[in-house]
């Protein structure tokens, strides 16, 4: 019997299910809709499908690096405890393996390609690890970073992975780009250097500054003297190479890379949940409510 958009549809609702899931299913059924609602219950698709509305806030961070190629990931679950299985750790190097090597564009195109070129798909995998470890469990997010053999990364996780950081440094070593990322994991600047800033960003907090400096009754003449001065410290804040750096305070990171012949290409910065909602619901509670079923 052949397998039409329409039954791919109905199953679909039916299931929560993917729609190649979904069509394979059918495939391996015959058409039949009750069979192959069996079929992804069996095969823990539909088990995955039903938790997929639920809250994964929790998770951790993980890089890989290959070469010239490094991706910093992040995968998040419903559980803090869940990141020590061992096999959620697994998880993790199998899908930063898959990512450096096949280098998708996104999320949507690395869970429908083949784990690592061949077999079953990226998504059918992570629906595998679901149904065995019984969490909604997914793949938030990732950038792929390339460098030049001059080049290194620089990889650090913080907090076991609560924190993850990926630097590029220019003409660099590993060591000093790892120095970095660490101060990047333990500052948080949002941009590198202050001609990154958005020039309406610091338009507005002088504006701010300004109004600030006036209300505390400054003279005028001498506010815009004032402002810069602040404004300073308001680059300091956000930008990476006008900070402290963090295991020498006493210089700035800006002359820490340059001690070292080196220059900051770029950083990314994920902590795991960020901006995500997070679960409110009482975890003993819960575990309690699943003994009494």
């Amino acid at each position: 019997m052949a397998v039409t958009a329409k039954m791919v549809k109905e199953l679909r609702e039916k299931t929560g299910a993917g729609m190649m899931d979904c069509k394979k299913a059918l495939e391996e059924t015959g058409g039949d809709i009750e069979k192959a609602i069996d079929y992804l219950r069996e095969t823990g698709v539909a088990q995955a499908a039903k938790k997929a509305d639920r809250i994964a806030a929790e998770g951790s961070t993980f890089i890989e690096v290959a070469g010239n190629t490094a991706v910093l990931l992040e995968v998040n679950c419903e559980t803090d405890f869940v990141t020590k299985n061992d096999q959620f750790q697994t998880l993790l190097s199998d899908l930063g393996k898959h990512i450096v090597s096949q280098k998708p564009e996104n999320v949507e195109e690395a869970l429908a390609q083949p784990l690592n070129g061949e077999g079953e798909t990226v998504e059918a995998y992570l629906n595998g690890v679901v149904a065995t470890i019984g969490e909604k469990i997914s793949l938030r997010r990732f950038t792929v970073v390339e460098k030049a053999d001059t080049d290194a990364f620089g990889a650090y996780l913080h907090m076991g992975g609560r924190i993850g950081v990926l630097a590029l440094l220019e003409n660099s070593d590993e060591e000093t780009a790892k120095d970095v990322a660490m101060h990047v994991a333990a500052v948080n600047p949002r941009y590198i250097a202050r001609e990154d800033v958005n020039e309406d960003e610091v338009t507005r907090e002088r504006e701010v500054l300004k109004t600030q400096a006036l209300n505390e009754g400054k003279p005028e003449k001498i506010v815009e003297r004032m402002v810069e001065g602040r404004l300073g410290k308001f680059f300091e804040e956000i930008c990476l190479l006008e900070q402290d750096f963090v295991k020498d305070p006493d210089k700035k990171v800006k002359a820490f890379v340059e001690e070292n012949g080196a220059s900051v290409n770029l950083f990314i910065r994920y902590e795991v949940g960020e901006g995500l909602e997070k679960r409110d619901e009482n975890f003993a509670e819960e575990v309690m409510s699943q003994i009494k079923k």
